[in-house]
């Protein structure tokens, strides 16, 4: 009677271990079937294998990771403007970079957030739009400096990011 149960505990045990490894294997294959479709490959890919959730989401999860990624380094930008303005730049940076905040600070308190609200809600279209804008300001913000911007490669990041989310909700969308 013992060594049915443990016979049973061990083939209880190899089928969850096959199981996990097989659902692993279809998450990854979803994110690189995905990030596939996207302009930026690589970065959708490093960037959805580096979020938890990713491994139990299906393309509307990807999507939604992506317009949070770009929430988030969009915010991280604009914490980083007012940091970079409290330190008062020479004069040809402070004008830009002012401009960059008053282009950040919609993005990030409004655009953006009702942009991720829309994407739960299945408003696709609206959703693209805004995170479609985020891509827009980036780009604004980074075409306001004369010379060398101190933000190149932060604006660069939010607009691929937001390329990426807007081509993954493409695909959600159909």
């Amino acid at each position: 009677m013992n060594y049915s149960i443990q016979t049973l505990l061990l083939l209880l045990l190899v089928h969850i271990f096959f199981f996990n490894v097989q659902t692993q294997s279809q998450s990854t294959d979803l994110i690189s079937k995905t990030c596939k479709k996207t302009p930026h490959f690589d970065l959708c890919l490093s960037s959805l294998q580096s979020s938890p959730q990713s491994s139990n989401s299906d393309i509307s999860g990807l999507a939604h990771i992506m317009a949070d990624l770009v929430l988030s380094n969009a915010t991280d930008t604009l914490d980083y403007i007012h940091g970079l303005l409290k330190q008062s730049p020479e004069a040809d940076l402070q004008k830009p970079l002012a401009n960059c905040a008053e282009l950040y600070i919609p993005v990030v308190k409004y655009t953006l957030p009702q942009s991720i609200d829309a994407l739960s809600n299945g408003h696709y279209g609206f959703a693209n739009y805004g995170i479609s804008d985020a891509a827009k300001e980036a780009e604004a913000c980074e075409k306001g400096f004369s010379g060398e911007s101190p933000l190149t490669d932060r604006n660069t990041l939010v607009s691929n990011l937001a390329e990426v989310a807007v081509a993954i909700i493409n695909l959600v969308q159909g």
